[in-house]
């Protein structure tokens, strides 16, 4: 690690502290991941090398952040647990901060729906990439998208090396921001889940690009699941079979759904369509990532670019 030079701490991220730091030889800025790895008798374990390499391969994609490479470190005094730093092209920006300055900034005022449009086609790339090969996010968020503002560009960070990594016990930011994108699906204890929940995540960006503020800010996975419901409406078998079966349903009270249009007046009706197709409660229903590019909503936005 010594052709690094560590600048600033800038987070903690699910599997361990994220590092601003330069190339001591380029002068490039890159992002260091220091992940603590559960070794087995053998060394590093397999899964933990699929990952990486899984990472690697799907870092190839503009829209998901890239992992220039990886340094293992063996640590000495750590309980002998080798280190793994992940070495990330370093972004300056998230789309929650981005958000924000719209939001809280000298002139506040809505983004650009030109933006919204290739913020969002970009990250329906980004995931019908990692679906494409077999990877779900599991935890879409703002904070884990990067925007890159000189270029307009948005790219997908932190996926989850969940099986290899040892996942800390609390989450650095409290365990509330996390839940506003989580699918109904995830909330009510489904043990299958798919595809479906990532998109579940995307809508609900889409809805905060539009409004600038989110969807759903429940601060429990209770009060989470009564925000969608109010909104949404109280699901029933009609609309998603099984659902009074997932582990954590009880009776919940029966709400009529709400007119997504007076909760996002910036759309159009076309925004407004896909949205409603991201937000189905039967994961099977929602739109696919793919399946999103096409949708009319980006007829007016220049694919070639992409």
């Amino acid at each position: 690690m010594e052709k690094y030079e560590k600048l600033e701490k800038v987070g903690e991220g699910t599997y361990g502290k994220v590092y601003k730091a330069k190339d001591k030889e380029t002068g490039q800025l890159v992002a260091l991941k220091k992940t603590r790895l559960e070794m087995d008798e053998e060394g590093v374990p397999p899964t933990a090398l699929r990952e990486v390499s899984l990472l690697q391969m799907l870092s190839q994609s503009l829209y998901i952040v890239r992992l220039l490479c990886v340094e293992h470190v063996d640590s000495k005094k750590e309980h002998g647990k080798p280190l793994l730093y992940l070495v990330f092209e370093y972004i300056d920006t998230d789309l929650k901060k981005f958000i924000d300055t719209y939001r809280k900034g000298p002139n506040p005022g809505p983004l650009p729906p030109s933006l919204v449009q290739s913020f969002l086609y970009q990250l329906c790339k980004g995931v019908a990439h990692c679906h494409s090969h077999g990877v779900l996010h599991r935890d879409l968020k703002p904070q884990n998208l990067l925007v890159d503002k000189e270029k307009g560009i948005l790219k997908i960070a932190d996926l989850g090396l969940g099986r290899a990594f040892t996942v800390p016990l609390k989450s650095y930011t409290h365990e509330i921001v996390t839940l506003w994108y989580r699918a109904p699906e995830v909330l009510l204890g489904s043990s299958h889940y798919s595809t479906g929940v990532d998109m579940w995540s995307v809508g609900c960006i889409f809805a905060e690009m539009a409004r600038r503020q989110a969807l759903f800010p429940g601060d429990s996975e209770f009060q989470q699941l009564l925000h969608i419901f109010r909104m949404m409406g109280t699901p029933t078998e009609k609309q998603w079979p099984g659902v009074s079966s997932l582990q954590d349903w009880h009776v919940y009270p029966q709400w009529e759904p709400q007119n997504l249009a007076r909760a996002v007046p910036a759309l159009e009706p076309d925004g407004l369509d896909l949205l409603s197709k991201m937000l189905k409660y039967d994961p099977a229903e929602r739109i696919s990532a793919k399946a999103a590019l096409d949708h009319p909503f980006f007829d007016s936005l220049d694919k070639s670019q992409f």
